[in-house]
């Protein structure tokens, strides 16, 4: 029981792959193929997978069959193998680029709405730069009116020597202080409007960088991106080229695996001719022989006999070819037979000269 354990270990650790890769192909198609025919699902489900399981059993069956089945039905079941797997990979296919095209347009809902905030915060921007302009004007102003003074002037009085009297004038200061209250003004209701544009700016910069770092779509999308400008190749082409290079090996990894199974299940519980398994056979067989105790053949007694050939005799020609004798090591589609004339060669066990040995 231990060395049977033993001898399918590791065709058991195939087996498992096989199944793993080979249930995760039938459910990346049966999912691809009930999204492209979304009208029955559920029909589509049920199809997908009876075939899926029957793609299974006509490799099995194939290889361990092979030189039995007959030929026309042979031929009919590697045709059905070869189109069950372009079917798996086209259900494949289907799965994994809606799953790309979902991802790809949330990216596209993602950019566009970068896209406005970028528009809306370069028009508050503009505003924040006219603004500034503005106050740059306005402060202008307020200097140069700043610098504004009271004048000297002459006017005329009789009671003064000469009948002009020197005064200041402050009717200039006057006007140039009322200017710069005014001024005042709009410098404050100027910038009142630049602090609300500069915060409409910075609220819009923050939304900007929230959707450049939190969407889901940055990580998912991020390689392909990188690749794409790296190569100058748009992405939708990239990712086309890495969906036929997963197709292309998944199924066909799968249905490699399950004959690999059936092989090596095969090799490891192959039988002798007398259906004992070969890591059975005791290597020492032959070990409690003594080879000092064999008869020297001198000493051995032979008892003469003549026979004479009875009428129903026939000679054989020597030249006859060899016949099978027996069976000597059965294997999965060969066996190692014994011939009349002491040779041994490997024949096909649908062979008919060994059929009924």
């Amino acid at each position: 029981m231990i060395k049977k354990l033993q001898r399918n270990i590791f065709p058991t650790i195939i087996a498992l792959s096989a199944l793993s890769v080979s249930g995760s192909a039938a459910f990346y198609s049966v999912s691809g193929l009930s999204k492209l025919f979304a009208g029955a699902s559920l029909e589509v489900i049920i199809m997908a997978g009876s075939l899926e399981v029957a793609k299974l059993v006509i490799a099995s069956l194939l290889y361990q069959y092979w030189n039995t089945i007959n030929k026309l039905l042979r031929a009919y079941l590697s045709i059905a193998a070869v189109v069950l797997v372009l079917i798996t990979s086209m259900g494949i296919y289907g799965f994994l680029s809606a799953a790309y095209q979902e991802t790809y347009q949330k990216l596209v809902v993602n950019e566009n709405q970068i896209e406005f905030l970028e528009n809306k915060a370069k028009f508050y921007e503009d505003d924040v730069t006219r603004y500034d302009e503005e106050l740059e004007r306005i402060s202008g102003n307020i200097s140069t009116l700043s610098n504004a003074k009271a004048t000297s002037i002459q006017v005329r009085d009789t009671s003064a020597v000469g009948g002009l009297r020197s005064t200041v004038s402050t009717a200039e200061l006057r006007l140039a202080q009322s200017r710069i209250g005014v001024e005042e003004e709009n410098r404050k209701e100027v910038n009142a409007k630049r602090t609300v544009a500069a915060d409409s700016l910075q609220t819009i910069q923050l939304k900007i960088l929230a959707l450049q770092n939190s969407s889901d779509t940055v990580g998912e999308l991020g390689p392909l991106q990188y690749l794409s400008g790296l190569t100058g190749t748009p992405m939708d082409k990239i990712i086309n080229i890495l969906l036929l290079v997963i197709i292309f090996v998944f199924d066909p990894l799968a249905i490699s695996m399950v004959v690999a199974a059936n092989f090596a299940f095969a090799q490891a519980n192959q039988k002798t001719l007398y259906g004992e398994y070969e890591d059975e056979v005791p290597d020492d067989l032959w070990d409690d022989y003594d080879d000092d105790e064999e008869d020297d053949i001198n000493d051995i007694e032979v008892d003469y006999d003549t026979v004479e050939p009875e009428e129903d005799w026939k000679v054989v020609d020597e030249d006859e070819d060899p016949k099978p004798k027996r069976i000597l090591q059965k294997g999965p589609s060969r066996h190692r037979v014994l011939f009349t004339d002491g040779t041994t060669r490997k024949v096909p066990k649908d062979d008919n000269t060994i059929r009924y040995l």
